[in-house]
């Protein structure tokens, strides 16, 4: 028995298409990183600025952390299917191969 040619949604992926995911998802937990310590910040700075009790402290850390760890995974979420989204519209038949070369009269 032969062996099959992998369907279109398994083929093989290439160099370039490897290193894209590679930095997308670099990309996707660096943003996604950033965007959890701006948010943590935001919340939890009123407990370094002001003395308020233990409960009240507690309290801002903890929604702190919780509405961070949300922003990160959002985050990446949001990025990796955006990426994937661009990468099936780019394999899209009918798309020219060169967007901007194409001549005028054809």
């Amino acid at each position: 028995m032969g062996e099959q040619p992998p369907p279109d949604h398994m083929a093989r992926r290439t160099a370039a298409d490897r290193d894209a995911i590679t930095i997308e998802i670099g990309y996707a937990l660096l943003s996604a990183a950033f965007a959890a310590a701006v948010v943590f910040g935001a919340v939890a700075a009123p407990k370094v600025a002001f003395s308020a009790p233990y409960v009240v402290e507690r309290g801002l850390l903890l929604l702190a952390s919780g509405g961070a760890a949300l922003v990160f995974v959002v985050r990446v979420v949001t990025v990796l299917r955006r990426f994937g989204r661009t990468q099936r519209e780019s394999r899209s038949p009918g798309q020219p191969n060169q967007p901007g070369r194409t001549r005028p009269d054809s």
